[in-house]
């Protein structure tokens, strides 16, 4: 069994290290050639003199050591972790802190050896290292989830769990297709109510039709054993074992199946609750014979949500100035379509259920609020937050377009601007839909609503309630700065090609 398992190691070991030695040239090459670029349009090309120790770099070798900084900062940051290199998303974010990393080496290269280059150069090449190199992983990922497709570049994986868990689990991986996990079998489960052990679920036909429904295509059925369940998940080249549910986290049922997979080098993973304590900061201290644990989510402190206020006022303003004539265009189409008001008005909830009022342009006819029970009606939906409309009677013509290109959310950066919203979080909803919030779903609350957000930028209408809710929650728990100025620049990509948005 140990040289099976070595076997299947030494071909996942193998394709990783080839897949990301060549990320990590391409990544290479494009800071290379932004570098060269820059100096020689800046005339600056020339062999580096180092005053402080009399010795000249010269221009070749000076390329090639900042772009061995660009390297190392880019996997000090964790670019080439192997569940990073076909996300999207998180792979921008650190791109973006790898560029800052990078940043400072260089400046503290040059004020070594105080090297004559000034410091628009020096940014110059970084920033347009990271452009290049940003252009270059969008194609790369591209290939790379188009190989996945294919089984290519990704770990055989296990889906453990309930029929209705492993269809959730199916869909969820179909969708994403940036992630490596290839479902390679499945493996029916379920809890004994009279001894409390996992036992196979024997319901062939239930699991056929989820997989059909969620897959599209057939895949191995394996029973579940207390005894060699890990070796067939072996004999079929997995690497991975996916836990939907049945078995829960911290539970002996959970410890014993873990440790069976785990004792022969096989992954565990599972899909976390969205309300998961996972990025809280945890430290444990012991106080006279007893252990005390603490958490706390660091992006709560006093000085991050400063950071974050300031944040929004600067990015506003900016908006506010830059998109003025598009908006005194739109006021003006606005009022010359039907003479009704440029600007809609409506309450919404806030921070912490606080209401407050959103402003927008005006995209429906007026009174149009009052209609909403009637055509929610006409479409055969009933009023509450699962409400979507497609093609909505009450859109005016201008609307129709200020809502396909947001323009019509514009004005809400004077609501970020005084603070009632800000730049980036979840929607704001009106307080039916408020009314219908579960425990979870709540806790969107405890940050004021954006103008765009998780929600907007990941296919707005077009998704899911437990989608809408897992993306909503996830960013309670994880905002920052920096993760807020990556939705701002997805939200550009999502004006130029939007979905689910009408």
């Amino acid at each position: 069994m140990s040289d099976q398992r070595q076997r299947q190691l030494s071909h996942v070991l193998y394709w990783r290290f080839f897949v990301n030695l060549a990320l990590m040239l391409m990544d290479a090459a494009m800071f290379l050639i932004a570098s060269a670029t820059v100096l020689n349009l800046r005339h600056e090309n020339h062999p580096f003199y180092t005053p402080r120790f009399g010795f000249t770099f010269d221009t070749t070798v000076y390329l090639i050591v900042a772009t061995c900084f660009w390297i190392w900062s880019l996997h000090q940051v964790g670019v080439y972790h192997r569940h990073i290199m076909g996300d999207g998303y998180q792979l921008n974010l650190l791109l973006i802190k790898g560029m800052a990393v990078c940043w400072i080496i260089q400046c503290a290269f040059h004020f070594f050896f105080k090297f004559e280059l000034t410091l628009t150069s020096l940014c110059l090449m970084v920033a347009s290292g990271w452009a290049l190199t940003v252009v270059e992983r969008m194609i790369s990922r591209a290939f790379l989830t188009r190989s996945r497709k294919k089984g290519e570049y990704a770990y055989g994986t296990v889906i453990v769990g309930s029929p209705q868990g492993i269809g959730r689990m199916l869909r969820f991986l179909a969708q994403r297709q940036q992630l490596n996990y290839r479902p390679v079998a499945v493996c029916p489960i379920r809890l004994n109510p009279e001894t409390g052990l996992v036992d196979s679920d024997l319901n062939a036909e239930e699991l056929r039709r989820e997989i059909n429904e969620n897959w599209g295509s057939s895949l191995p059925v394996l029973q579940y054993s207390d005894n060699n369940l890990a070796e067939q998940f072996l004999d079929i080249n997995a690497q991975t074992v996916m836990v939907t549910d049945v078995l829960r986290r911290y539970s002996d049922n959970y410890n014993t199946f873990s440790v069976r997979m785990e004792s022969l080098d096989l992954e565990i993973a599972m899909i976390a609750s969205a309300a998961d304590t996972s990025n809280h900061e945890i430290q444990i201290r012991s106080i006279q014979g007893t252990t005390i644990i603490t958490q706390r989510l660091p992006q709560y402190s006093v000085m991050a949500r400063f950071c974050k206020r300031l944040f929004d006022i600067i990015v506003s303003a900016i908006a506010i100035v830059v998109a003025s004539p598009i908006m005194f265009v739109t006021a003006i189409l606005i009022k010359a379509d039907d003479g009704g008001p440029v600007f809609y008005k409506q309450q919404r909830i806030g921070l912490r259920g606080k209401p407050f009022c959103i402003h927008k342009f005006r995209s429906m006819r007026v009174n149009a609020d009052k209609y909403l029970a009637e055509v929610a009606a006409a479409n055969g939906q009933e009023l509450g937050m699962r409400v979507k409309i497609k093609k909505d009677p009450r859109i005016t013509k201008i609307g129709h377009f200020i809502r396909k290109t947001s323009i019509d959310e514009l004005p809400q950066f004077f609501d970020s601007f005084i603070g009632t919203m800000s730049v980036v979080g979840p929607r704001p909803q009106r307080q039916f839909e408020v009314d219908e919030y579960n425990q979870v779903f709540a806790t969107r609350l405890l940050v004021k609503p954006g103008i765009t957000g998780p929600w907007q930028v990941s296919g707005r209408n077009d998704l899911s309630d437990e989608e809408s809710e897992a993306l909503d929650v996830a960013y309670v728990q994880n905002w920052s700065v920096m993760g807020d100025l990556i939705y701002i620049l997805r939200t550009v990509g999502t004006v130029l090609h939007p979905n689910g948005a009408y």
